[in-house]
């Protein structure tokens, strides 16, 4: 078995028929002011089934969300990011049969691009098992390679809450368990954001007052999800990126100062456009969705989730021999 990051002496054929299938939570990235750094898994999941044919090429059958929008061959993200992983362990790629059950938005700041990222690294990794060993760090450094930041990849490989970091020898994390007490609550408006275009609203410096306040309340935000809930208000505070990309999204923004100055933990999820409350009791996130539904005019789903601890899951399925 070749060592994780070192492509093996050898390639393997894969038998036909030989099976695996994913699952992978959605993501919040920044939580408000831990942007590009902290990140949170939640229990909203893409699903995925991958089977070795004996053609080359890819199939893909999306099911669920993006269903006759998102490529349908080798283009497709899940397939690059399988066909990656294989290139990056000197292993030939296999002619592969996808089926997709995705529940995670596109295009709303949940990790869609992110979770598609994470099953094709999952995939690669289930059906090279015995062949190559895939450990932690070599499958965040796949998966930043091709999401081009951590921030999200992290909590959607591993679980919890995640804190991301790049070092000169790659990318690095560290998961922590989020206090039970946290609620999150998750609001999904019908409009989509790109998140190329919420990075290129971003100021290329910000004052330095605006960077200590910014430390302060990432740190302050770890306390209050591992320690201590009732500090998430104060916690979530923001000054890096959120009121730069608020034109953008003048509705998020508009509901997110209407939900903090009522008290509730709100911040934009990810790029945006959903929004994020981080309640500190399940009965606080039901008084927000009413304030939400009475206060906008268009509708907003409302998702009531939990923190997924376990991560992104894979579960191989031999060849039965004849």
């Amino acid at each position: 078995m070749s060592e994780a990051g070192a492509p093996s002496e050898g390639a393997t054929a894969l038998p036909a028929g030989l099976s695996v299938s994913v699952r992978v939570p959605a993501t919040s990235a920044n939580l408000g002011p831990g942007f590009d750094t902290l990140g949170l898994s939640l229990s909203l999941y893409d699903e995925l089934t991958v089977t070795v044919r004996s053609e080359p090429g890819a199939t893909v059958d999306v099911r669920g969300v993006g269903a006759g929008e998102v490529p349908t061959d080798a283009s497709n993200l899940v397939v690059q990011s399988i066909a990656h992983t294989f290139a990056a362990y000197g292993q030939p790629m296999p002619g592969l049969d996808l089926i997709a059950r995705n529940s995670i938005p596109h295009g709303r700041g949940l990790g869609s691009s992110g979770a598609a990222i994470v099953s094709g690294i999952m995939a690669a990794k289930g059906l090279l098992a015995g062949i190559v060993d895939i450990d932690a760090l070599g499958l965040l450094a796949r998966a930043t390679e091709l999401e081009g930041h951590p921030d999200n990849v992290a909590p959607a490989l591993f679980g919890g809450l995640t804190i991301a970091w790049v070092t000169p020898e790659g990318p690095q994390f560290k998961k922590l368990i989020v206090h039970r007490g946290v609620s999150p609550l998750v609001l999904v408006p019908q409009a989509t954001m790109s998140t190329a275009l919420a990075r290129s609203l971003q100021p290329a410096t910000v004052p330095h007052e605006d960077a200590i306040f910014n430390v302060s309340r990432s740190t302050l935000l770890i306390a209050a999800l591992i320690q201590s809930p009732e500090l998430l208000f104060a916690a979530t505070e923001d000054k890096l990126h959120q009121s730069y990309r608020a034109a953008a999204m003048p509705e998020t923004d508009r509901l997110i100062r209407l939900l903090r100055a009522e008290g509730f933990p709100a911040v934009v999820s990810g790029a945006g456009p959903s929004i994020l409350v981080l309640c500190s009791d399940p009965g606080q996130r039901l008084a927000a969705v009413d304030l939400v539904a009475k206060a906008s005019p268009t509708p907003w789903d409302s998702r009531v989730l939990a923190v997924d601890f376990k991560g992104a899951t894979v579960i191989a399925h031999p060849v039965e021999a004849d």
